[in-house]
């Protein structure tokens, strides 16, 4: 069962917020479903069709503030893409939360990586797959 259909974030400003939220999304291979200018939405759009997608809306308002607690977690499809994710998320403004690997209290392959975006919100990528034989 896949819980969240179009979950919303808020930053104070998406022109600031945009390079990471473009790089994050794209190194986990998400698209981008729609762009305004106060708002940005990344994942797969629902439709009769396509009942089952998510997507993650990042909404402007003046009001937005950080918090700690204020957590969001994206599927990643591999490790290496969250070890992506965490370096895209350094690279375009991002601060380290928490760098990629194992996290054996949660499960023994629950591979994440946090990070705390320009708008002050906690973000993490996990791939909770196996590591692939060799």
């Amino acid at each position: 069962m896949q819980l969240l259909d179009h979950p919303s974030i808020t930053v104070a400003d998406p022109a600031r917020a945009r390079p990471f939220r473009d790089a994050v999304p794209g190194a986990l291979e998400v698209p981008k479903v729609h762009d305004r200018p106060d708002a940005l939405g990344y994942g797969e759009r629902n439709s009769a069709i396509r009942p089952r997608g998510s997507y993650l809306s990042v909404l402007e308002s003046p009001q937005a503030s950080g918090d700690a607690r204020r957590h969001v977690c994206l599927r990643a499809p591999s490790r290496a893409h969250v070890d992506a994710f965490h370096r895209a998320g350094l690279a375009h403004g991002g601060v380290d939360a928490g760098a990629p690997g194992l996290r054996p209290h949660h499960h023994a392959d629950y591979h994440a990586a946090f990070l705390v975006d320009p708008g002050g919100n906690r973000i993490e990528a996990v791939c909770h797959d196996a590591p692939a034989a060799s």
